[in-house]
C-alpha cells in the first residue's frame, strides 16, 4: 500500500538518493530550500516538491499532514561552515530540527528518522565507535546534531513520537557535489583527479576514516522506518586512510597525481571507525564494499 512519506532535504546528495528508492512505492513529499540541494537531483522521479525552509512551522505542519513518516535530512552539513558561522548551524540543526518534530507531533506524523552524524564522537581514540559512548561533540555542527539526537529522545519519552537517529559516518556517491564546500573527500578526490589536478589532503593524510555508500544508506533508513526508536550508527565498519583512498581511486582511474597537502582543518577528527552491531538488529548489513562503490561513483562522475 502506498503511503505518503516527506523527506526534508529530498533534493541533497543523500535525500535525493532516498527520494529516488521512497517514490517508486509511496506518495513522496520533498521539502528543501534549494540551498544547497538541486533540482537535477530529482529529475525523472515521481516526487511531489516544495520549495521550504525548516524555520516555517506552519508550513512544515500543513505538509506534514497524512505523512506516515517524515526522513528528515535537512542540515548545513559542514563542520568547516559550522565553525565559521555558529548560529546558522544551530538555526538550521537545532531549531530546525526541532521545528520538524513538532511539526511531526502536531501532525499525527507517527515515525521521524533523522540524520545524525559520526561527528557527536569527537577525537576520542577509543574505536570502534559505539553507540552508548561519551560524546565529545567538537564543533558547532556536531553539538548540533547531538541537540537534535536528544530533542528527538525527549519527543519520545514525553509525546510517543517514535525517533530515530542514524549516525552517518562518511557517506559517498552518486549525486554528491564536488564542488560544494559541503562535499565529502571522495567526490573531490575523483573530481580532481577526473580533470587531471592535484587533490588537496588536509593534514599528514593518516587520518583514517570510515567510508559508506549512499545506496547503502538508503537501506539503512528504510530500515529505520520500521526500528526500535533510538540511535544507530552507520557505516560499513571499516576504515582506510586518506592516503591510501587516493592510491585506490588513481588505480581505478589509471592516473598518477600526488596530491597536495595543506594545514588540517579545525574541528576534524584524526580516526574514524563504527560498531555496527546495534544497526545490525535492525537488519543493516552494508552490501556494498568499497572498490564496487567506488567503481560505481567514478562511473556516475564520468557521466556528468
Amino acid at each position: 500500500m502506498s503511503e505518503k512519506i516527506v523527506i526534508t532535504g529530498g533534493a541533497g546528495f543523500i535525500g535525493s538518493n532516498l527520494a529516488e528508492c521512497l517514490s517508486r512505492d509511496n506518495d513522496v513529499l520533498v521539502i528543501d530550500d534549494l540551498s544547497t540541494g538541486k533540482m537535477e537531483n530529482l529529475a525523472g522521479m515521481d516526487v511531489r516538491f516544495l520549495n521550504g525552509d525548516l524555520a516555517d512551522l506552519a508550513l512544515l505542519k500543513e505538509a506534514f499532514a497524512g505523512a506516515a513518516c517524515v526522513f528528515h535530512q535537512a542540515a548545513i552539513a559542514s563542520v568547516k561552515k559550522s565553525v565559521e558561522d555558529p548560529l546558522r548551524t544551530n538555526a538550521v540543526g537545532i531549531d530546525g530540527t526541532l521545528n520538524v518534530l513538532i511539526a511531526a507531533r502536531d501532525a499525527g506524523v507517527e515515525r521521524v528518522v533523522q540524520a545524525s552524524s559520526a561527528a557527536v564522537y569527537g577525537s576520542s581514540p577509543k574505536l570502534p565507535k559505539k553507540e552508548d559512548m561519551l560524546a565529545e561533540p567538537m564543533s558547532p555542527y556536531a553539538v548540533s546534531k547531538l541537540t537534535a539526537e536528544h530533542y528527538a529522545r525527549v519527543f519520545l519519552e514525553l509525546y510517543g513520537l517514535k525517533t530515530v537517529s542514524l549516525r552517518y559516518f562518511n557517506v559517498f556517491g552518486p549525486k554528491q557535489d564536488p564542488s560544494s564546500e559541503y562535499s565529502g573527500v571522495i567526490s573531490r578526490f575523483i573530481s580532481a583527479l577526473l580533470r587531471d589536478e592535484q587533490p588537496v589532503i588536509y593534514g599528514d593524510g593518516e587520518q583514517t576514516r570510515d567510508f559508506v555508500y549512499v545506496s547503502d544508506v538508503v537501506s539503512a533508513n528504510i530500515l529505520a522506518s520500521n526500528a526500535a526508536p533510538g540511535v544507530y550508527n552507520i557505516a560499513s565498519a571499516k576504515s582506510i586512510s586518506l592516503n591510501t583512498l587516493i592510491a585506490v581511486i588513481s588505480r581505478i582511474l589509471r592516473k598518477e597525481v600526488m596530491p597536495r597537502h595543506e594545514p588540517a582543518r579545525a574541528g576534524d577528527i584524526k580516526h574514524s571507525l563504527a560498531d555496527i552491531s546495534r544497526a545490525k538488529c535492525m537488519g543493516y548489513i552494508p552490501k556494498y564494499n568499497l572498490a564496487d562503490a567506488l567503481l560505481e561513483t567514478i562511473e556516475w562522475y564520468k557521466g556528468q
